[in-house]
């Protein structure tokens, strides 16, 4: 009686259903097969990782060469282009026909970007005096541009631009079988640097003008506001309609 009522007990229509499956046989787990494929890589297939969490098959840290930003004028684009930078182009066009020292300390002031104090100073002095010296022992500006170059060098590296070995490497082929690895390619650009100085010293100095008036605002420009108190006017103490 007992297991009669335990068995009408189990096969009552308001208690849930409950399934029991025969035990599992050796020959189940032999021939059985996942629902799906595992998706785990096989060994050896797992991505590397790098410190900042990245993994070495992303575009930005897999080793490969991020492509260099070009120059927004030419070496020769003097004047400049039309846009709203049309008037500082020419200022810069100017500076370096006339005041070339002016040019290069404003330059390396806004490559500063005014962290060291009287950094056009200790520019523009030492290239006016390196730029009288080479005119009046060899007639032409000859010291001046192995002092200046290095801003250009400086600026290559800080906005990742495009140098002289690698554009021609992309416009004619040459250039690029002589170069086998980072530090063998910014020696050759160092030196396009000082070659672009010397035999192009004021179309350089131009170019690199109108780079860094397009990139960075003055020095100057970065003031804090000055948050200026009123003292109230002159008040009056007085009966309303009087």
């Amino acid at each position: 009686m007992e297991a009669d009522e335990h068995h009408q007990e189990e096969s009552s229509p308001l208690l849930p259903t409950q399934h029991q499956s025969p035990p599992a046989t050796d020959n189940d787990f032999k021939f059985a097969s996942p629902d799906k494929p595992s998706s785990s890589p096989a060994p050896g297939q797992f991505p590397a990782w790098t410190a900042n969490g990245l993994p070495l098959n992303h575009g930005s840290v897999l080793g490969e060469p991020v492509a260099r930003a070009q120059w927004d004028s030419g070496l020769f684009s003097c004047i400049g282009r039309n846009d709203h930078f049309c008037s500082s182009d020419l200022e810069v066009c100017l500076l370096g026909s006339i005041a070339p020292c002016v040019l290069y300390g404003s330059n390396a002031e806004r490559l500063g970007a005014g962290s060291t104090p009287g950094t056009f100073a200790n520019h523009c002095l030492p290239y006016t005096g390196l730029y009288f010296l080479g005119n009046s022992l060899f007639g032409w500006n000859c010291f001046a541009p192995w002092f200046s170059y290095r801003g250009r060098s400086i600026m290559r590296r800080m906005f990742n631009l495009e140098g002289s070995c690698e554009a021609l490497n992309r416009s004619f082929g040459c250039c690029g079988s002589c170069v086998k690895d980072e530090l063998q390619r910014e020696d050759c650009e160092s030196a396009s640097d000082l070659a672009t100085h010397v035999f192009c010293h004021i179309c350089a100095l131009c170019q690199e003008g109108r780079e860094l008036r397009r990139r960075v605002p003055h020095p100057g420009f970065n003031a804090r506001p000055v948050l200026m108190m009123l003292p109230p006017g002159e008040q009056t103490m007085g009966r309303g309609g009087v």
